[in-house]
């Protein structure tokens, strides 16, 4: 089975699908920019201008991010995992905009007002740079089976309610 985890920055999409991969045995397929920016020794917001002057950026990790998925048994926390994949579950993590601030400031070391701008400047970067490059609107949650607001519970609740309807989930 191959689940696909995807919402905005800061919704707890890899945290849920970290634990959520744990508890089913899968391989956790989570490729990401901050660790492209980090081999190249650059700013995340470096990094993602230079995606967007070079789509060949982004088509290289998505190739790689479909071939990996393609193996099996794995839940795929990406942006454009959920439209990329041929997934059979697809889970929209998402919280409020104050929550995912909050924890981005917590994770990454910076002010709440700075947290709550990185955040909007990067989902709106990426939203205009998927939709330039292949059409999909990463705001649009139809292609979604099921959400959980991971907000208003724990992330240990969240991954135990994404693994109920896992299990549940007809292949």
């Amino acid at each position: 089975m191959i689940i696909a985890v995807g919402g905005l920055t800061g919704s707890g999409k890899n945290t849920l699908g970290g634990n959520l991969a744990k508890s089913l045995g899968y391989r956790l397929v989570c490729p990401t920019f901050k660790d492209l920016a980090a081999k190249e020794g650059i700013p995340l917001m470096e990094f993602q201008k230079k995606a967007e002057k070079d789509p060949d950026i982004d088509r290289k990790f998505d190739a790689l991010l479909k071939e990996e998925a393609a193996k099996g048994d794995c839940v795929v926390t990406t942006w454009l995992g959920p439209w990329m994949v041929d997934a059979d579950l697809r889970i929209l993590v998402y919280a409020s905009e104050d929550e995912r601030a909050k924890r981005l400031a917590g994770r990454d070391k910076m002010g709440l007002a700075e947290a709550k701008k990185h955040l909007i400047q990067r989902d709106d970067e990426n939203r205009r740079r998927y939709k330039k490059l292949y059409n999909i609107d990463i705001f649009d949650q139809s292609v979604y089976d099921i959400s959980i607001n991971n907000g208003r519970m724990s992330a240990e609740r969240a991954g135990e309610v994404a693994l109920a309807i896992a299990k549940s989930w007809k292949k």
